[in-house]
This record gives C-alpha cells, structure tokens and sequence, in this order.
C-alpha cells in the first residue's frame, strides 16, 4: 500500500510589532517630533502603524514614545485595542528593549522604524517568510549602488573610495526570533555597545541575519526635503490600493 503524504504549508506566526518612537527629531528642525509631521489626513507613525496592523499576524503592536510626548495619545490609532504603549529611553536601543519588556506570547517580534511611511504590503510578506526556515531573523535592505567615499578623520577630505560589493543599506522593518534578540539586545546594552539596528545586536553576539532585498521608496523622514518624497511615494501606493 502506497504511503500518502499530505503537504501542509507552514503558516505565517504570531507577531508583534514594536515601533520605537523616542526621539525628538532635532534633524527635521520641525515644532513636532518628526513623526508627528504630516502626509495628507495622517501622521507618519499613523502611516508606518497601518502598514503593519493590516496584516493580519501582526495582533500586537508596541508603540515606544518618549517621556514628554503627549501626542501619541490623541491620534485615534492609540485607541486601537491591538496598540500599547511604553515610555522608551535615551537611545534607540534602549527603547526597543522597552518594547520587547511588553511582548506576550510571541515567538516573533518585528520593529519597524515610526518615520518610514511607504512599506509596501509585498515586502513585508516576503519578510515573513523568513519564520518558515529561519530560526534567527533577517531585515529588508537593498544593494548600494552610488559610490561611497571614506574622508579623513574630522576633515572633508576624501581618504580613498570604498568597495561597494556585497553592501548593502539597512532599512526596517527588521524580524528577529524574540528570546535572541531580546538576550543580544539586554548583551550589548549591558556591555555599552553601540548598537545602530537590531540586526546590530545580533551582529555583535556572533548570529547571522538574512537580508531581504526591499524596495528603494521605503525611505526614511529624516529631513523637511524627505517629506515631499515620501508624500509621492505614498500617493502612487494608495492609488494601486
């Protein structure tokens, strides 16, 4: 008798978000923090949150703010019975090791950067598809592909030009196993490593992440100039929607 083997796809896991929402934005030069500014009817953290609560195995999502922030609360997004959210810390790091103290029940965290409105739905879904053979994580990021100079220390003097093959520009969200990336995170904080990124962490505790290639229009708002192409970006996505 033949031997009937039936083939389940693995499904895509539980996951929460973290988005850390700490900084002051100096950079911007704006009134607001920087994700407070607007694109249409919607704040950029509004943007980058609804990206990812309109999938449907992100249940959670941990919005980290700083101390003095009193305008998280009176979008209608906070409202939301899948948001919560957490008072960070002085850096990056510190902030999503606040979140990560508030994760329930899941295997998988994912921490998206607030000011990077223009996710695309497909880059996150082959993000999650790392959960189906990786037990560590990986990040969206693209290839460099402008030329990039090395100056002299504390000069604008250029020193020689780099290599470019095989690097690459980090961007969010990144995906990460919970209990390592908390245990490298809680390791590098512990030791006062910088670390810029998640994947930073996982770097320094000798883990290797996996980089999916993203789109170049996931731009993050840093500057009043980013504003504008980030406002082009999202109108050419909402009209596919």
């Amino acid at each position: 008798m033949g031997v009937y083997t039936k083939y389940v796809e693995k499904k895509i896991p539980y996951i929460t978000a973290i988005l850390p929402a700490a900084g002051t934005g100096k950079r911007m030069k704006s009134l607001l923090p920087k994700q407070y500014c607007t694109i249409g009817d919607k704040t950029l953290i509004e943007h980058s949150m609804n990206a990812l609560l309109c999938q449907s195995c992100i249940r959670h999502c941990i919005v980290v703010i700083n101390a003095r922030d009193h305008w998280f609360r009176q979008l209608s997004i906070s409202y939301d019975p899948r948001v919560s959210v957490v008072v960070g810390g002085h850096t990056r790091a510190d902030s999503v090791m606040a979140g990560l103290q508030h994760v329930k029940k899941s295997v998988w965290v994912i921490v998206h950067d607030a000011v990077r409105p223009c996710l695309h739905h497909e880059d996150l879904l082959r993000l999650f598809e790392i959960t189906k053979f990786s037990q560590v994580g990986g990040i969206l990021a693209i290839p460099i592909c402008n030329t990039i100079k090395r100056t002299y220390c504390g000069t604008n003097f250029i020193r020689y030009t780099v290599n470019r093959e095989n690097l690459w520009h980090a961007l969010t969200p990144q995906l990460f196993n919970y209990d390592l990336l908390k245990y490298c995170l809680k390791k590098a904080l512990k030791n006062r490593v910088t670390v810029t990124d998640e994947a930073s962490a996982l770097e320094y505790c000798g883990y290797k992440s996996i980089v999916i290639h993203g789109r170049s229009d996931n731009i993050k708002v840093t500057h009043q100039n980013d504003l504008k192409l980030a406002n082009f970006y999202l109108s050419k996505l909402y009209k596919k929607t």
